[in-house]
């Protein structure tokens, strides 16, 4: 299984921005499907993004549409969650995962990292 390593958590205000970045070793992410997951306190683990193999179809949770983008660098072997916009709902531990191949499950999972949205 490809290990997954989140990067670019914090803390920031209302409307302000992060990158996130997720670096995958022991695989090849061209081999994976990519999503983000994020997980607030006292709630499940929510769907946030994911994008295809090659990166020609995204998916997005209707709540970060058009303030998120998902992106991956295959010849990094690194995707990429920039969120825009953000609201204090969206505080959350950010999680990167992976399906391979043409699988639906999500099999590999990152230890997480934390975006606080606060003034």
């Amino acid at each position: 299984q490809v290990q997954l390593v989140e990067s670019g958590g914090g803390l920031v205000q209302p409307g302000g921005s992060l990158r996130l970045s997720c670096a995958a070793s022991g695989g090849i992410i061209g081999y994976y499907r990519m999503g983000w997951f994020r997980q607030a306190p006292g709630k499940e683990r929510e769907f946030v993004a994911s994008i295809s193999r090659a990166g020609s179809s995204r998916i997005y949770a209707g709540s970060v549409r058009g303030r998120f983008t998902i992106s991956r660098d295959n010849a990094k072997n690194t995707v990429y969650l920039q969120t825009n916009s953000l609201k204090p709902e969206d505080t959350a531990v950010y999680y990167c995962t992976a399906a391979p191949g043409a699988s639906t499950s999500w099999a590999s999972w990152g230890q997480g990292t934390q975006v606080t949205v606060s003034s």
